[in-house]
């Protein structure tokens, strides 16, 4: 991974404007030609994009001629996020099966790279759920995105039930699936207090996509409010962004690199500023690498 090689892609909160994740509307203002055309004048290679976000487009536009904005614009590489609640019984599975059936849908229409799920994150996250339960319905939930050729990114959050490096690679262990890894936040990471060494005992194979951001030294409120409110612009705040590249670099990982600003300041900025930012801030960080070995 280096300035190079590294192809950034822009996460769904980075380039939306002003709407945030769990707040009253999470469509973006800004026209979605507009949000493509201008990642890709910027950088970008690729795009990622919400269940609201994206179920309003297409009901405008449709899955056909979204595919053909991305692909005229060189978009690599599509997200669509996020399936929560997958593991759970009544109401809240019965809606989260609508978002899953939604984001198959569409995964498959736009040649998605991955589907991103999370774990549980009501009370904290402090709420057991058994492991063979979570097990079994992660195994379906890969299998269903198994039979459209998709992959299921699980992303790590330290307010949810799921926040250690261990945790989620024992919950793919014990579903045994083949097209079930891991996403790895440098945010979700630093707050919830992982060393980044520990990427390194992560087979290569089960990372499926990495994203950074930056934050404050101290968390602002708590870690709800911090994370869909104060993210910083990569280097701009207090991690060790480098630190968590050289160990993502030297498991072996090759693949894009997303940049994810969920910020009140970053998404009140223009679109073609948002972008421009995010960009040359992220990309910096590979500039400052120091060489090192690669893949083990």
């Amino acid at each position: 991974m280096t300035p190079d090689t590294v192809e950034l892609v822009a996460s769904y909160w980075t380039l939306c404007g002003d709407v945030y994740a769990g707040g009253p509307d999470e469509v973006s203002p800004f026209d979605f030609r507009d949000r493509v055309e201008t990642a890709s004048r910027v950088g970008y290679r690729g795009m990622g994009f919400v269940h609201a976000d994206i179920m309003a487009v297409a009901d405008r536009l449709g899955f056909p001629t979204m595919k053909r904005i991305l692909d005229d614009n060189g978009m690599k590489y599509v997200e669509v996020e996020i399936i929560m609640d997958w593991f759970t019984d009544g109401e809240r599975r019965a809606r989260s099966n609508a978002v899953r059936r939604d984001l198959l849908k569409a995964a498959e229409a736009l040649d998605a790279c991955h589907i991103k799920i999370g774990a549980n994150i009501e009370d904290n996250g402090t709420k057991v759920w058994p492991r063979e339960k979570m097990a079994a319905d992660f195994a379906e939930l890969c299998d269903q995105a198994a039979g459209i050729g998709k992959r299921i990114a699980l992303e790590l959050m330290p307010f949810s039930n799921l926040r250690t490096i261990d945790q989620g690679l024992q919950l793919i262990t014990d579903a045994g699936t083949t097209n079930g890894g891991l996403m790895l936040d440098v945010w979700h990471l630093a707050r919830g207090g992982i060393d980044f060494g520990e990427i390194r005992k992560v087979p290569k194979e089960l990372i499926f996509w990495v994203e950074i951001d930056d934050a404050d030294p101290d968390i602002v409120e708590n870690l709800w409010v911090d994370t869909i409110h104060h993210r910083r612009l990569p280097g701009e705040g207090s991690f060790d962004i480098q630190a968590f590249l050289e160990a993502v670099r030297d498991v072996g990982y090759t693949n894009p690199c997303g940049v994810e600003i969920i910020s009140s300041v970053h998404r009140a900025l223009p679109l073609e500023e948002a972008a421009r930012r995010a960009y040359d801030t992220a990309i910096r960080q590979f500039q400052m690498l120091e060489p090192g070995a690669g893949a083990r």
